[in-house]
C-alpha cells in the first residue's frame, strides 16, 4: 500500500457520537413531566439537570434501525431539573438527549439499570456527568479515548498533506499506524477486559472480521478463502433475538452491507439467510418485527428479478403461520393479496392460462402461440407511462426481436377503453403483434368465482405496463425488467442456443 493511500484510509471511530440535527425524530412514544407519581420499580426513572433550559420540554430519543424516534419526554423546572419516568422499561441500547428544538445534544447508554442521573450544560457538552450508571462510566471513558485518538489521527492526516519530502511522510505514516494500533488495542481491551459491558457488546456488533491472508492449498492459492472467512465470521458474537440491535445506529447498515456483499442475489441463497435470522429473532419482541418488516418491504418489490420469491417465502413461513397479528387490517389485506398475486407467476413456472379476445373479438389462447419466445405486455391505453414504453417495445421488436422469432402478445387490461386502444395501435403502427383484451363479461365471470384467477392477480399486474418473457413451452423466464434488460436477456439467451 502506498504512503498516501495508507494515510487517507481514515479509520472509522466507533464513539457513537451524533451530530446536532434539526428534527431527526419521527415518532414519540411517551410524554412525561417532573411532578408525577412514583413509578413501579421495574420501570425507568432518569433524572436530568440540563442547563440553561428552564420550564421547557426536552426529550430522549433512540434509534430504530436507521431511523430515529422519540422514546420519552420531560418538563424541566426553573432549576433546569426534570425526570424521564415511566412504569415501563426502555429497551436497552444507545439513546440521546434531544433539545426543545429537536437537536440531538449528546448520547448515552441505557441498560437494565434504568435509574440514574444526568448532569449536563449545553455550553460544554463534552463534559456530561452520569451518576449511578457503571455502563455509562465505561462508555464515557472509551468514547473520550476514541475521540482523542481520532483528533490525533486528523492532525497526522493534515500534516501528511502538507509534507514536502518522503522522510517526513514516512514518519507520519508510522505515527498514523501507531495510533491506529492504539485505537484497535483500546477496543480489544474493552471487549476482553469488560466483555459483559454494553460498550463491549456494541463493539462486537460493529466489528467486521479482519481479512485473512490467501492460503496455499496443494500448491495453489485459494483466492476465495478470504471471502468465505469474512462471510462465516461476519456475525460472530451477534445473536439475532437481542432487542438491543434495533437501538443502535449501525446494525441495520451492517445488515445491508452483509446482504449486498456476502449473500448471492439468487433467491434461494437470500431465503436461507432470511429464514435463519427470522427464526432466531422470533423470541425478540422488537428485533423480530423489525427484521420481518424490513425483509418484507425489501423483497415485496425487489431490486433484482426473481427475488419476489423471497417475499413469498416470508409470507408462507411467517405471515401465513400467524404473524399477521403484527399487522393492521389494511396491511394484512395488502400483504396477503400481493402474496397470492405472485404465487402463479414465479420464474420457472408455466405461465397461467390466458384465454382472451383478439382485436376482432375472436377467442385466442396464449398456449396456442407457437414461438421460441413470447413477450407478454399488459398495459392500459390511458396510462401515460404505457404510452411511452409500448412504442419503445415496438422499436426493439422491429430492430431485433422479430429476427429472433419473438411473438408479442399485447393485452389491454382496460375493457372500457377499446376505442382509444385501437386508435393507439393504429397511430403507432404496432404491426406484427397479437393484440387482445379481456371482455367485461369474462372478467365478471372470474370475479364471481371468488378465486384469485383474474388476469391482474394471475400475472401480478398491480402496475402498468407489466412485462413477461416466456419460452417455447410458455415457462416464465424473465419478468420485471426494463425493456433494455429484456433485450439483453433475449439476445444473450438466443446466442447461447445458437449452434
Amino acid at each position: 500500500m502506498s504512503i498516501k493511500k495508507a494515510i487517507l484510509l481514515f479509520v472509522f471511530l466507533p464513539s457513537f457520537c451524533f451530530a446536532q440535527t434539526k428534527k431527526p425524530i419521527t415518532k414519540s412514544t411517551t410524554s412525561t413531566a417532573v411532578n408525577k407519581p412514583a413509578v413501579k420499580s421495574q420501570g425507568h426513572s432518569i433524572q436530568i439537570s440540563l442547563k440553561p433550559y428552564q420550564n421547557t420540554k426536552i426529550y430522549i430519543g433512540t434509534n430504530y434501525g436507521n431511523s430515529r424516534v422519540l422514546a420519552d419526554s420531560a418538563i424541566l423546572n426553573d432549576k433546569s431539573e426534570g425526570v424521564f419516568e415511566s412504569s415501563k422499561k426502555l429497551t436497552p441500547g444507545i439513546y440521546f438527549v434531544v433539545s426543545p428544538k429537536y437537536a440531538i445534544l449528546f448520547d448515552f447508554l441505557i441498560d437494565e439499570n434504568q435509574k440514574f442521573k444526568i448532569i449536563a450544560d449545553t455550553t460544554n457538552l463534552t463534559d456530561v456527568t452520569i451518576i449511578g450508571s457503571k455502563e455509562n462510566d465505561i462508555f464515557k471513558n472509551y468514547s473520550k479515548s476514541m475521540n482523542d485518538i481520532g483528533a490525533q489521527l486528523g492532525e497526522i492526516e493534515k500534516a501528511f498533506k502538507s509534507a514536502t519530502n518522503a522522510g517526513d511522510s514516512t514518519v507520519l505514516v508510522n505515527k498514523y499506524n501507531d495510533k491506529k494500533k492504539e485505537l484497535n488495542d483500546n477496543r480489544q481491551a474493552i471487549m476482553k477486559g469488560q466483555p459483559n459491558s454494553m460498550t463491549a457488546y456494541l463493539l462486537n456488533v460493529m466489528q467486521r472480521p479482519d481479512v485473512p491472508a490467501i492460503p496455499i492449498v496443494n500448491g495453489k492459492a485459494d483466492s476465495t478463502y478470504p471471502f468465505y472467512y469474512i462471510k462465516n465470521h461476519f456475525w460472530d458474537n451477534v445473536v439475532f433475538n437481542d432487542n438491543r440491535l434495533v437501538r443502535t445506529p449501525f446494525f441495520e447498515a451492517k445488515l445491508d452491507e452483509y446482504f449486498k456483499n456476502y449473500v448471492s442475489r439468487e433467491p434461494d441463497s437470500i431465503i436461507e439467510e432470511v429464514q435463519y435470522m427470522l427464526t432466531v429473532a422470533k423470541t425478540g419482541n422488537e428485533i423480530y418485527p423489525f427484521l420481518l418488516f424490513k425483509f418484507t418491504n425489501k423483497y415485496i418489490t425487489p431490486e433484482f428479478m426473481g427475488q419476489d420469491k423471497v417475499f413469498l417465502h416470508i409470507y408462507q413461513n411467517f405471515f401465513a403461520k400467524g404473524d399477521t397479528t403484527l399487522l393492521n387490517e389494511a396491511s394484512k389485506k395488502s400483504i396477503t393479496e400481493r402474496a397470492y398475486s405472485m404465487m402463479a407467476n414465479q420464474l420457472g413456472l408455466a405461465s397461467p392460462p390466458l384465454v382472451i379476445n383478439d382485436i376482432n373479438d375472436k377467442k385466442i389462447s396464449l398456449y396456442d402461440i407457437v414461438s421460441p419466445y413470447t413477450f407478454v405486455a399488459f398495459w392500459d391505453p390511458t396510462c401515460s407511462h404505457c404510452k411511452v414504453e409500448i412504442p419503445r417495445v415496438d422499436s426493439f421488436y422491429k430492430a431485433i426481436w422479430s429476427k429472433l422469432n419473438v411473438k408479442i402478445l399485447s393485452v389491454n387490461i382496460n375493457f372500457k377503453e377499446l376505442a382509444s386502444w385501437k386508435t393507439f395501435i393504429k397511430e403507432n403502427k404496432l404491426a406484427g403483434w397479437i393484440h387482445a383484451y379481456q371482455t367485461e363479461a369474462d372478467l365478471n365471470k372470474e370475479i364471481q368465482q371468488g378465486k384469485p384467477t383474474t388476469i391482474r392477480q394471475l400475472y401480478d399486474v398491480f402496475k402498468t405496463p407489466t412485462f413477461y418473457l416466456l419460452d417455447a413451452n410458455k415457462k416464465i423466464i424473465a419478468k420485471n425488467l426494463s425493456i433494455e434488460q429484456f433485450n439483453d436477456f433475449l439476445v444473450n439467451t438466443s446466442n447461447k442456443k445458437a449452434p
